[in-house]
């Protein structure tokens, strides 16, 4: 799905059209919201958004997983599979499976940390506890009231934030700003912009911590790719964000294209790229998550490079006492049923 331009704009004729739909599908999630989710008898913590597409969910997981192993845990992640055929539950192997069978992000994270895809959220957890999982690791599923989230962490990208603040399909919203605010623990601002600083300062009043981090290119990532003319191509979320970081990473960018979330490259498709790179003498570059998508397809062009980045916290002392304030609580609450 490609974003509506209009949502990223000032309420327009389009967005006041689509209002009444918008405030009936808000009306039925937040009514969702209020369910009691089930206990997966470990601690939960969510990772998630307030609005559709992409804001840097996966890079915030993946630093979750680090910190989580640093503190003595073993995470599985727990996944839906968007986009892959398999309803499952079933543990992500890089070996048989490709985008096409689990999706592209569960393929890309388990090169790092046990992935569990499943389109029921509870055979899901009982297939990670049976890994052994202290933890879960819900990649989304803020707004879905399945399971009891012992911590939600959202993510807003800072240059883009919430749009006209509309809810779908007035705007990106997935349900009414403030029934998501009241079930946050934690924002997770990405990059230096200002556009979320309002949602922050309310945050904040009600005692909920933000942090701050920015997308940092992996190392080698950035020797293979500076001193070239490239052509970006990116089918995520937000193919902007990918290509501002290259530029920011001091790469040269000469072409860019983009492609819908979760775009599936068709052999022709794949070709084109290849032939107008080598045209112009460009580095065809890509994100991991697109590159994910390509794993085990045939005519996939040689040369491609992925674009590998991380997430650094700019106070990663803060989110360690985050997460173990919130595992301990998580712990003590089970522990006192009992």
């Amino acid at each position: 799905m490609r974003e509506p331009a209009f949502w990223y704009r000032p309420r327009s004729l389009q967005s006041h059209a689509l209002w009444p739909l918008g405030a009936l599908y808000g009306a039925i999630t937040e009514r969702r919201m209020l369910r009691e989710g089930f206990d997966a008898g470990i601690p939960v913590i969510c990772v998630g958004n307030y609005h559709v597409g992409g804001a840097g969910k996966t890079p915030t997981v993946l630093a979750l997983t680090k910190l989580l192993r640093e503190l003595g845990e073993s995470p599985v992640v727990l996944s839906r599979g968007y986009g892959g055929r398999l309803t499952g539950p079933v543990m992500v192997d890089r070996e048989r499976h490709t985008a096409t069978d689990v999706g592209d992000e569960p393929l890309m994270m388990a090169r790092d940390v046990p992935v569990a895809v499943a389109r029921d959220r509870l055979d899901g957890v009982a297939l990670a506890k049976s890994r052994g999982a202290t933890v879960i690791l819900m990649d989304d599923g803020f707004q879905n009231p399945s399971l009891l989230k012992d911590a939600s962490l959202i993510v807003i990208d800072s240059e883009r934030g919430l749009g006209n603040g509309a809810v779908f399909p007035a705007g990106p919203l997935r349900a009414p700003l403030q029934a998501q605010l009241a079930r946050t623990d934690a924002l997770v601002l990405i990059g230096d912009g200002r556009a979320a600083n309002d949602v922050a300062a309310e945050l904040a009043k009600r005692n909920k911590p933000e942090l701050r981090a920015r997308l940092k290119p992996d190392a080698v990532s950035l020797a293979q790719l500076l001193g070239k003319r490239v052509f970006a191509f990116a089918g995520i979320g937000d193919p902007a964000r990918f290509f501002r970081t290259l530029r920011a990473s001091g790469i040269d960018v000469a072409r860019a294209r983009r492609f819908d979330d979760h775009h599936m490259f068709s052999r022709e498709e794949l070709v084109a790229l290849a032939e107008e790179a080598q045209r112009e003498q460009l580095t065809l570059v890509t994100t991991e998550k697109d590159l994910a998508r390509l794993h085990g397809s045939e005519g996939v062009p040689a040369g491609i490079v992925p674009f590998a980045v991380q997430l650094e916290f700019d106070d990663p002392g803060k989110l360690r006492q985050l997460i173990s304030d919130h595992l301990y609580k998580a712990r003590e609450r089970r522990f006192s049923r009992r």
